[in-house]
């Protein structure tokens, strides 16, 4: 019953972090450029918060193991209401660098977090349609809160950050008054951890999965960062068009991942998911390079939405299955992983779309066989160490 009660109210949760999260999306470059940074600083700034979630995902995801994961959930929200408050008041550009810092180092606490609590509540054939439903949120939060940045950002550039840190208090009192801590204590892991025991999780064959999502991050960031370019330069298309294009995407990934993720799983398995998501992130992938008007856009950008939507919770739900280490652990180090695909991508897109407009969606193909090669490399090791048990 438990479980019933507390998936609607973390779709909940992690929908408004979310929604706050999206809403400086549009708004963050204008803001950054007033207070006097160039392109590459803004890049450093959007760079930076990749970085500390990188970095801090794991260790929050360990000690939620350890204390619980209602406490750093509350961390990890007080820190993203913090850091959009500390936003609003920027009037020098460290000011904004401080602030981003704060933010990521504190907030890295969430998803992970967030995860390993469905974890903790659902069953194992259960588990794919939880990690689905976290998964349709952050989409959502996606969708809606850039909406709700560009309309609040016409009466001041300042508004849409105080808007985001109240949304973050709003969601801060919902997890401390609403929501049960997920992990008793007699099931907690005791004592401070070893240095290595960051890597704990990357052992065996689940850590080919670390990989994969790896990959599957880097060709995501990769094409996010440079379509705008491409759908202008291919399609004529504006900053209005591809508000829209994103939003029927996100519609069309949330929908899939709240509805389809978990009875696919339940009578598929993960991996057959996992490898089937690689493979329409592909044909996505080859579809995008036709893009030729604004219906063309938003149908093959939404075949790579679906096909990309299913692939994380379905490797979130097969890490937290299989792996030996506390939940927190494996959702943290996937978490690290995201960000390192992040802070990649960006960067490493851009650069070949200056070589060819159509080089970061081949990469993309590319990158998707390599991680379906890997699927299959981490299936076959599975096996052999399931048999040699």
């Amino acid at each position: 019953m438990e479980n019933k009660k507390a998936l609607p109210i973390l779709f909940l949760v992690m929908f408004l972090v979310m929604v706050g999260f999206g809403i400086i999306i549009p708004v963050l470059p204008f803001f950054a450029e007033k207070v006097g940074a160039n392109p590459a600083q803004l890049g450093l700034l959007m760079a930076v918060y990749s970085l500390m979630q990188l970095l801090f995902a794991p260790i929050w995801g360990r000690v939620s193991d350890r204390i619980g994961r209602k406490p750093v959930m509350l961390i990890g929200i007080a820190g993203l209401s913090i850091s959009f408050f500390l936003m609003a008041v920027s009037s020098q550009l460290w000011m904004l660098f401080a602030a981003r810092i704060i933010g990521g180092l504190l907030s890295s606490a969430n998803m992970p977090t967030t995860m390993a609590y469905v974890a903790d509540i659902t069953t194992p054939e259960n588990r794919g349609k939880g990690m689905g439903i976290i998964g349709a949120a952050v989409g959502l939060g996606f969708i809606f809160g850039p909406a709700i940045g560009g309309v609040f950002s016409k009466t001041s550039l300042n508004t849409p950050f105080y808007l985001a840190g109240i949304s973050s208090i709003i969601t801060f009192f919902l997890v401390l008054f609403v929501l049960k801590e997920s992990l008793p204590k007699e099931l907690r892991t005791n004592g401070p951890s070893e240095p290595g025991s960051r890597w704990k999780a990357f052992t065996g064959a689940v850590s080919i999965l670390f990989v994969l999502q790896l990959f599957i991050s880097l060709s995501l960031s990769g094409l996010e960062a440079t379509f705008a370019y491409f759908a202008a330069k291919k399609a004529g298309l504006d900053t209005n068009h591809l508000g829209y294009i994103f939003m029927i995407m996100g519609f069309a990934g949330a929908l899939v991942q709240g509805g389809l993720v978990g009875r696919l799983t339940k009578k598929f398995g993960e991996g057959k998911v996992i490898q089937a998501g690689i493979v329409i992130s592909a044909v996505g992938f080859g579809l995008i390079l036709l893009v030729h008007n604004f219906t063309t856009a938003a149908i093959y950008l939404s075949i790579f939405g679906i096909g990309n939507g299913v692939i994380r919770p379905s490797v979130s739900a097969l890490l937290t299955k299989t792996s030996t280490s506390g939940h927190g652990s494996v959702t943290g180090l996937l978490s690290s992983f995201d960000s390192l695909g992040r802070i990649i991508g960006p960067p490493l897109g851009g650069w070949l779309f200056s070589v060819a407009a159509g080089l970061p969606y081949i990469s993309g193909i590319i990158l998707s066989v390599i991680a379906l090669v890997l699927y299959q490399f981490y299936s076959v090791r599975a096996k052999l160490s399931t048999s040699a048990a």
